[in-house]
């Protein structure tokens, strides 16, 4: 597997929310990210994918919720989100997609 692929796995997609927005002002964007995956390895794929110089890595680990499919009970799968601040001068474009 390409380093390119790798770091695909780890970073899943641009979350764009009123509260992401929010966070973009102070130069930082979010990121859906795998759950296994550890904050050095986040930096090391936001580096890499878009070349900016990230400063500090924030995660938060939201649980499923319990809901009904049909009746039955079901529930949704955990995620993991990463807010990526980056160094003074860095951008990315998270609307052009990736």
């Amino acid at each position: 597997m390409s380093a390119q692929a790798k770091h695909y796995d780890v970073i899943r997609k641009p979350i764009i929310t009123e509260k992401a927005t929010m966070a973009s002002e102070s130069g930082a964007v979010v990121f859906e990210v795998d759950i296994a995956a550890n904050k050095p390895q986040i930096k090391e794929a936001v580096e890499n994918l878009f070349g900016v110089k990230v400063k500090a890595v924030n995660t938060t680990i939201t649980k499923g919720k319990v809901k009904r499919f049909r009746g039955q009970l079901g529930r949704r799968k955990d995620t993991k989100k990463a807010y990526v601040t980056l160094e003074e001068g860095n951008t990315i474009d998270v609307t052009t997609g990736l």
